[in-house]
This record gives C-alpha cells, structure tokens and sequence, in this order.
C-alpha cells in the first residue's frame, strides 16, 4: 500500500523512490510490526484475561508450570495482526508470492484459532481433533504447492536444491514438488506447535530462522547475488524479505510479553500459523534443507514426540521422561529459563551454520 503510494509520488519527487529499495522496506517493516505489538499488546491481553481464555496446564508434567494457569492464551493472534497490517503496509502487494505467504499464515491461523477457541472459551479439552487439524493443514499445503508449481516461471522454482554443493539441484516436476511442499509446510508448522510449551521458547527461534529466510529470499531475488553465490534465481521472491522482516518485528514485539514469566503464551493460532509461513517461504527461495538445519530445534522437539509415542506403542516403555523434549530436560532437573536460554543459544549456531550455506559451496 505504501509502496504503491511512494511510486506514484516518485513520480514528481525523487526522494521517495528511495522506498522501492527492498533493504529500506524490510527494516521499516521490522519497526512497524514492533511498534504495532507494544501498541496493541496491552490491550490484546487485556481482552483476553476478559473473555477468561486461560491456559490449561497438563497436571502430568513439571509442577512448576501449574503456576502458569489461567493465563490468558490465543496471543498469536497479536502476532497476525502485526504482521498481516504490517505486510499490506510495506510489500509490493502485485507480487503473487506475498499473496501467498500472508494467505498459508492467516489459513493456518485459522485452523489454531478454531481449535484454541474450543479448547479455552468452549472448554472443549480436545478442541479440534488431530485428524481435523491435519485435514485442513493439508488442505492449505497442497492448494500452495498446486499454486506455486503451475506459476513456475523457471525449471529452478519447483527443483529441490541440495546446500553445501556448487550444481547439485534434482528436478521433481509438478507432482514431486507438491509433495514436497506438503510436508514441508505441514510439518514446520506442527513442529513449531510441538515446540512453543516454555515462556519465549518458540518464539525466538522463529525469529531467528526468519530473520535468516529474509537474506535468502533477498539473494534469490537479486540476480547478480544468486549468481554469485551460486543460488537459483527466484524473480520476485525478494520481496519475501520484507514479510519475514514483519515476521521478525512482530515476534520480538511478542516476546516482550511471552518472556518469562510470561504474560499470554501464543497458542495455535500463533504457532501453526508461523511455521506455516516459515516453511512456504523455504519452499518458494527453495532452501528447504536450509530450514532444517536452521530450524534444528523444531525438528527435535518434534522427533522426541514421535520417537516417544512409537517407543511406547511398540514397547510400552518411554526414551524420554517426557515429550516434547523440553519436557523431559525439565524433569531433569534444568530450570525453564536455562532449557529456554540454552535452546536459544542452538538455534542461533544452527541458524549461522544455515547461513553459511550462502558461501559455502
């Protein structure tokens, strides 16, 4: 919207051709989604406790946390809203991948507010069931990859590209990029769902993997940068960066809130929906492997929940104390801020090992 306005005034004053610079818009994009989340914040919070949307708390687990309930819940909703305003304000809204990014975020952000919405104002225990969940995940994963893979301009948009090499690219064609999209998009954003159970624990790291995503949807972007350091060419995927900036602000602006002792946590609504985005995003700059390394902490929480169910499903004897694993490092004696911090401090080396993947070739 802004941008479109700065064009036509460019018309007649230079100066604000200085807004068609992605780099310029994606640290506006950064501050406007921060200020909106300082702005809104107190009163999302407020409405919450007063609409009595508390957290349940698992009796099963750390005694520590039965201090945490009642607190209000639904809290990614504030971060939708941060980025989606955010977004329409300062991303060239012609780009067809914006479009699709911010609609896979607010789709997924439905399905978890559905479900929070049964779960704490319904008081409905199950909320929406894991079948129904995954139905409409997957419903809006396989719309993506449909969408993206028949708007491909390029054999390098649907190839699935392997870091660490300088040619190593496998063409998977309409149907195997659709699949890949799929499990993708679905699995980050369970993933990113398994791992928000700690005041800052998800956000952060969401934070720091789209921080990162927003450098390679610039690359990608950027012709000569893509040649350069040997990255495929995805014109219009620069304007990605902006997005994930607005993703960046508005998870910090969150976290301001979400730090211990947290204030709201974010619930589904915030956590399907950001690993939603985090994943179409690796899938459209098609640095899926990229996001695995990155995203290191997603993967193990997500993996110690599968692992414990099969173990004990096949065994009846559990690996971990308790799953997801930040459970279990609980149990065993860290405190919450130490298994925060420490999983913080991860994600950051995985996050600059996912980086060097730029060079690295």
């Amino acid at each position: 919207m802004l941008l479109w306005l700065a064009n036509l005034l460019g018309e007649n004053v230079r100066a604000f051709n200085v807004f068609g610079y992605i780099t310029l818009r994606a640290v506006l994009a950064t501050m406007t989604a921060l200020f909106i989340s300082f702005l809104l914040g107190p009163w999302v919070i407020r409405k919450l406790t007063e609409l009595k949307v508390g957290q349940a708390v698992r009796d099963d687990g750390p005694q520590t946390h039965l201090v945490k309930a009642g607190t209000p819940t639904m809290g990614g909703t504030l971060i939708l809203l941060a980025i989606g305003l955010t977004t329409l304000l300062w991303a060239d809204l012609g780009n067809r991948f914006v479009w699709v990014v911010l609609l896979v975020t607010m789709g997924t952000g439905v399905i978890g507010f559905v479900d929070d919405y049964k779960k704490v104002a319904l008081k409905n225990p199950k909320g929406l069931s894991s079948k129904q969940k995954m139905f409409w995940q997957s419903i809006i994963a396989l719309i993506t990859g449909y969408v993206l893979a028949n708007t491909a301009t390029l054999p390098a948009n649907t190839e699935f590209i392997v870091p660490f090499f300088k040619h190593v690219a496998y063409p998977f064609g309409a149907v195997g990029f659709m699949v890949l999209t799929y499990f993708v998009i679905v699995g980050t954003s369970n993933a990113v769902n398994l791992t928000d159970g700690l005041d800052g624990l998800a956000i952060l790291p969401t934070v720091m993997v789209a921080s990162a995503l927003a450098i390679f949807a610039y690359v990608a972007g950027n012709a000569k940068f893509a040649a350069y350091l040997l990255l495929p060419h995805i014109p219009g995927a620069g304007e990605l960066a902006v997005f994930c900036a607005a993703m960046a602000g508005a998870g910090l602006g969150f976290l301001w809130f979400n730090a211990y002792p947290a204030e709201v946590f974010m619930g589904d609504v915030g956590a399907l929906a950001l690993g939603a985005a985090l994943g179409t995003v690796a899938v459209i700059v098609r640095q899926e492997i990229v996001l695995f390394i990155m995203g290191g902490v997603f993967v193990v929480e997500a993996l110690s929940v599968m692992i414990q169910v099969a173990s004990f499903k096949l065994t009846g004897k559990r690996v971990f104390r308790m799953a997801p694993l930040h459970h279990h490092y609980e149990l065993k004696g860290w405190k919450e801020t130490q298994v925060v911090v420490r999983f913080w401090i991860i994600t950051m080396l995985l996050v600059l090992a996912g980086l060097a993947t730029l060079k690295l070739r």
